[in-house]
């Protein structure tokens, strides 16, 4: 990583409100939230990322835990490469209405 240099700047007490709301939403530092902003600007945007999103996350993970319990015969379901293609040639190859 580069070397940080430190620095002090005025914001409007809006901003800082926001600032404040921002961090704590997506689980920053104040300080990221700005080198982030900074970066945003200089690029035009080109490394704009999206914030985690916990829920999405969780509801992933629970997918996951289900798919490893659907074997009828009680063992844990087992990934195979044809079931992938059959459930996939099910879903775009359906009968013409």
């Amino acid at each position: 990583m580069s070397e940080m240099v430190r620095k002090q700047i005025y914001i409007h007490k809006r901003h800082q409100i926001m600032l404040k709301r921002l961090a704590q939403a997506r689980g920053l530092s104040e300080a990221e939230i700005v080198r982030r902003a900074i970066e945003r600007e200089a690029t035009g945007g080109a490394t704009q990322s999206l914030a985690p999103d916990r829920s999405a996350w969780e509801e992933v993970l629970n997918f996951i835990a289900t798919r490893q319990t659907l074997g009828s015969d009680g063992t844990p379901y087992r990934w195979d490469r044809q079931d992938a293609y059959q459930e996939r040639e099910n879903r775009y190859n359906r009968p013409a209405a």
